[in-house]
């Protein structure tokens, strides 16, 4: 059973974290992020109700070789999410930054290239979907412009960063896009890589909710940003430990 923690707690496990990550060798660091980025790309996408198999996964992240034509597409999805995931981290070693429309545009624009479709930038949705994984309100499309303008001056301001804790900025953020839900596919995705890009930016590891929450996640969408906080609280306590222990069991010592 993970620990949930809470405060200082939540700090120095952290610090613990970029001690061993500091100390381990090269090749278990990338062996590690093999690892994780498999579990985040499963469980993200089970999240949006599509279960890869680690054939598939190591397939398409590993091998890179398509043994049938037939999975193409789902080898395509995988790598776009791959691609998108190197993107934020990318983004999050820059040392001035900051969450613009363009950046969630970008991210988005990563995981369906196929929405360009020429242009040098995607769109916002411009209908409210009639099927769909998400039951919670969302923006009518004539709001999305705005409601997004406001979520990146929210982010970005001075006093946000003063009140408020980075982790809970984080899931706030991904609770505000996903009642937004800016693009025709995908919101969810986005929502989820710009929570990890800003917890990323602070030091934090990435937060992965478990597919086995998934109901559990959408009810939280349901109710308020607090719930889902509590959500991704708990899931980056489960990170910061998983990451931990593979470390120390691969004999990384700080």
């Amino acid at each position: 059973m993970v620990q949930q923690l809470q405060g200082a707690s939540l700090e120095s496990r952290v610090a613990r974290l970029h001690e061993l990550q500091k100390a381990a060798p090269q090749e278990i660091l990338d062996q590690f992020r093999i690892t994780l980025d498999m579990s985040w790309i499963y469980h993200d996408s089970a999240l949006e109700g599509v279960v890869y198999s680690e054939e598939e996964l190591k397939a398409a992240i590993i091998d890179g070789a398509v043994s049938d034509s037939s999975l193409l597409p789902a080898y395509d999805e995988i790598r776009n999410h791959q691609a998108a995931i190197d993107m934020i981290r990318e983004l999050a070693e820059k040392k001035r930054f900051s969450l613009t429309l363009d950046v969630i545009k970008k991210i988005y624009a990563q995981l369906a290239p196929e929405e360009l479709e020429g242009r040098a930038q995607p769109t916002y949705r411009k209908d409210m979907p009639l099927h769909r994984l998400y039951f919670h309100e969302i923006a009518p499309p004539e709001k999305i412009s705005y409601r997004m303008r406001q979520l990146v001056q929210w982010v970005n301001a001075p006093d946000t960063k003063r009140s408020t804790h980075a982790v809970r900025l984080a899931a706030k953020a991904h609770y505000q896009l996903l009642h937004i839900y800016p693009f025709p596919r995908q919101s969810g995705k986005v929502a989820r890589l710009v929570m990890n890009l800003l917890l990323l930016r602070q030091g934090y590891p990435p937060v992965i909710l478990p597919a086995t929450q998934r109901q559990r996640y959408y009810d939280a969408l349901k109710q308020n940003d607090d719930k889902v906080a509590g959500l991704i609280h708990n899931a980056l306590g489960a990170s910061i430990e998983s990451t931990i222990a593979f470390l120390e069991e691969n004999g990384v010592e700080a």
